[in-house]
């Protein structure tokens, strides 16, 4: 029975994560930091673990394989091969040495699991960039295409492609440390003044407010190469010092990456409080501008080694969705993909493909790869609300699913702002209509109304439009699928005026595009939504308040009595103020 389990990890970098294959089948998979309630945590994934044993109802000695998104010995004669070249690095290499026993020691860490039943299977460790390639490369409908992974770092290397025909995965070449075009990106969202793990979008929110003024200052920091990229590594300091460590809750925490030398070429960096000025914008958007830049070259580069027209795309700097958009109008590439989680946390699912496939597996499968999290069907949220202390503060009432979605649709049309749980989980970063905060994107003062009331985060940054798929066309300037929330594209010229709530000041929108067989009762709210309104779209955001997005019905609750939305939904439980 065991050999059928293989629990996929990403420990040891941000985001910590635990998935279950049954078979070739990915079945669970969810970040620890909605359980931990701790963003971006670097905990070991216990309580993530748990939640996929209980899930199958298995213990840790019913699994045959762990899988590691980390492989220790992966371009190891390149890490040498730099300290003797660097002998300066002689700290980074002693916290190298370090992470990489604490990988070889994960038995420690598993031992902990379970009281009597142990697990004595094997571990298999897989290199990060080829984890990140397997968690889109197998779950695209491609059969032949081009495979890209690009993020700050992971064992060593920054980028890596290849190419995988029969999805037979290949790997060509990578771009090795100190050049990272994550750590590019990273380095000046510091300087903007965010300096926590994960700000990067708000640089890219920040963008569209600026003019790309500081084009020519910002690309001596990074050079195009023929084949790829270099940092001019005088304006940076992860070569030459510890710059990451763990605080006090097992976070990650970066000091400046870049030097002195920056700030002689621009100017005093941002205070953290300090004011966002017309400055900082046209920074932003010099900043967005390069990225994108070098970003294109090494596609357009990786295109002529493969002439084929289908990518899938990977890793944490494929967050980005803003250059996501401009890909089939930059490149020759016609079709892509990238999965619902591509940064770390999604490693742990990559991690256990590679292994399947080492192991000949001829498919890998997924029932539906946006939703792997909890449920909490109504019994179980009637038994919550049973026992909340204060329900009687609130209207509680009952509707089946056709009541429900025309009931919550008119009041999305009177802008009233919903709390919407249902289902499982989001797998990923985005909310996509399970843990989502909806409202009227017709209504003009409803991006200053959720920020204020409900998220209290910065002003700038944007709220999604989730769509009917079958009309996405003539809303927006694209005719393509994105269930999950990963491109940015422009709003048609003729219906922005429609749409003031989701479209952004550059007249851009990060779409989500919904089918019924995705998400049947989201799809019906928003088709409810259009019969109403004329408009097949609603404004999604993700269920939180600047914390992890919500994954259990008290969470929700929680979070609706700290903010000023208007309406709970609990599955099929209506809770009214």
């Amino acid at each position: 029975m065991k050999n059928n389990y293989i629990l996929g990890l990403n420990f040891l970098h941000s985001d910590s994560s635990a998935c279950l294959f049954k078979n070739n089948e990915l079945i669970v998979a969810i970040e620890e930091e909605r359980f931990s309630r701790v963003k971006h945590t670097m905990d070991f994934p216990y309580k993530s673990i748990e939640y996929c044993l209980n899930y199958e109802n298995i213990n840790i000695s019913d699994v045959g394989v762990i899988t590691l998104n980390s492989n220790p010995l992966s371009s190891i004669l390149k890490k040498i091969f730099f300290l003797i070249k660097n002998p300066f690095s002689l700290k980074i290499a002693f916290l190298s040495a370090k992470n990489t026993k604490n990988k070889l020691s994960l038995q420690k860490y598993i031992s902990k699991i379970g009281s009597e039943n142990k697990f004595k299977g094997k571990i298999f460790y897989a290199d990060h960039h080829e984890s990140h390639i397997a968690s889109s490369l197998y779950f695209s409908e491609f059969k032949d295409c081009v495979n890209l992974s690009i993020d700050g770092f992971g064992d060593f290397a920054s980028s890596a492609w290849g190419f995988s025909k029969e999805k037979k995965l290949k790997i060509d070449e990578k771009i090795d440390f100190p050049h990272s075009l994550g750590i590019f990106y990273q380095a000046m969202t510091q300087f903007l003044g965010f300096k926590n793990y994960g700000d990067e979008y708000k640089v890219m929110g920040l963008s569209p407010y600026g003019k790309p003024k500081y084009v020519n200052e910002i690309s001596k920091l990074i050079f195009k190469t023929k084949s790829g990229f270099k940092l001019n590594l005088k304006y940076f300091n992860h070569h030459k010092k510890k710059i990451l460590s763990v605080n006090k809750n097992n976070q990650a925490e970066y000091s400046n990456l870049y030097s002195s030398k920056l700030i002689n070429l621009l100017g005093k960096e941002r205070d953290g409080n300090e004011k966002i000025s017309q400055h900082h914008m046209d920074i932003a958007k010099s900043v967005q501008f390069v990225y994108e830049d070098v970003f294109f070259h090494l596609l357009n580069f990786i295109y002529k080694k493969y002439k084929n027209f289908n990518l899938t795309l990977s890793g944490g700097c494929v967050m980005n969705s803003v250059a996501n958009g401009k890909i089939i109008k930059k490149t020759p590439f016609k079709n892509i993909y990238i999965s619902p989680n591509p940064g770390d946390a999604g490693g742990s699912v990559g991690s256990s493909c590679v292994y399947l496939k080492e192991k000949s597996y001829k498919d890998i499968n997924v029932k539906n790869y946006s939703y792997l999290g909890p449920q909490y069907n109504n019994n179980e949220i009637n038994q919550i609300l049973d026992n909340y202390k204060n329900k009687n503060k609130y209207k509680i009432k009952y509707l089946d699913d056709n009541e429900l979605s025309k009931y919550i649709a008119k009041e999305l049309s009177n802008s009233k702002i919903i709390g919407w749980f249902q289902g499982r989980t989001e797998w990923g970063p985005r909310a996509l209509g399970n843990r989502s905060i909806l409202a009227d994107p017709r209504n003009p003062n409803i991006k200053d109304i959720i920020n204020s009331k409900i998220k209290r985060r910065e002003s700038f940054r944007p709220f999604a439009p989730s769509a009917l798929y079958d009309e996405t066309y003539k809303w927006f300037e694209i005719d393509k699928e994105v269930p999950f929330m990963s491109e940015v594209y422009q709003v048609k010229k003729d219906k922005q005026h429609l749409l003031p709530g989701i479209t952004h000041v550059d007249g851009s929108g990060r779409i989500q595009t919904v089918k019924k067989y995705q998400n049947i009762k989201y799809y019906n709210l928003i088709n409810d939504f259009f019969s109403y309104t004329g408009v097949p779209i609603v404004l999604n955001t993700s269920f939180n308040e600047n914390e992890p997005i919500v994954n259990h019905p008290k969470e929700a609750i929680n979070c609706f009595n700290r903010t000023e939305m208007d309406i709970l939904v609990l599955e099929n439980y209506i809770l009214t103020r």
